[in-house]
């Protein structure tokens, strides 16, 4: 099943900083009752923005929102600190947004994810920035996952995000992720991937058609989640068509439901 990991939640947009401050409970309750009803797998939670108050902010938004869905949450940050206070709260494992290769983030990371119960997004990122090949972004791979193996975590419970570049800066860029995906989904069986999918498609214009493009050759080759608004429903419906397309919807059950429910339409 493909997992899509609601992107909404999160104080860089104006209307949930908004909400945020002003403890609308009732605008991020809506919101993330209609993330789940749209089909999101986990609602993403990120409180960063507000220097200061992210703590706060995201004890706050844990409270409010856990008890109106019955899906998991990723618990987004880059302090451990706040990242422990917000696993002790939870009531499912959740998901870790992210740990990567970068010195000081790897090793503040891998102590605080020791023994958890948690599902884990871990990128493709080192101290030398983004990967600039195929062969860099699989060796990063490889050494994520050995090394939170080494903690704990159960490689069926590593999501790798291959870090999707622009294209529009280099043609490569897309040609480059999909053999990537490709090659780690080979070389590391049971992984999972994630991805921040419309960074493809920076710096184009009509930059939707782009992302829903390149999603549909991603899933091809392997990919099997992506950061995603679960409220487009054009996305959404790239998704269960994709999954039917390739064989992962029995019966073509999900793509159904998804047309009586007004979800896929020409």
């Amino acid at each position: 099943m493909f997992v899509t990991i609601g992107e909404r939640i999160n104080t860089s947009r104006p209307a949930v900083r908004e909400a945020v401050e002003k403890r609308d409970l009732a605008y991020i309750q809506d919101d993330v009752r209609r993330q789940q009803a749209a089909g999101a797998t986990y609602v993403d939670v990120n409180a960063g923005a507000r220097i200061g108050h992210e703590a706060e902010d995201m004890e706050w938004l844990i409270e409010v929102i856990q008890p109106v869905i019955e899906i998991p949450l990723c618990l987004d940050s880059p302090d451990p600190a706040v990242l422990e206070m917000a696993y002790g709260m939870v009531t499912q494992p959740p998901m870790i947004n992210s740990i990567s290769l970068e010195g000081e983030r790897y090793e503040t990371m891998l102590p605080f994810l020791q023994g958890k119960d948690v599902s884990v997004i871990a990128l493709c990122m080192d101290d030398t920035g983004l990967p600039i090949g195929t062969d860099d972004v699989l060796a990063r791979a490889k050494k994520l996952a050995s090394g939170l193996e080494e903690a704990g975590i159960a490689r069926e419970r590593i999501y790798v995000d291959p870090l999707i570049q622009p294209i529009s800066t280099d043609q490569t860029k897309g040609l480059m992720t999909l053999e990537a995906v490709r090659r780690v989904a080979q070389d590391l069986p049971g992984i999972h991937f994630t991805c921040g999918l419309s960074n493809i498609s920076y710096g184009l214009p009509q930059r939707k058609i782009v992302n829903r493009a390149f999603l549909t050759l991603l899933m091809g080759v392997g990919l099997d989640g992506a950061i995603l608004d679960p409220l487009d429903n054009a996305i959404m419906a790239v998704v269960k068509t994709t999954e039917m397309l390739l064989g992962q919807d029995e019966y073509c059950v999900g793509y159904l439901d998804g047309v009586r429910a007004g979800q896929i339409v020409a």
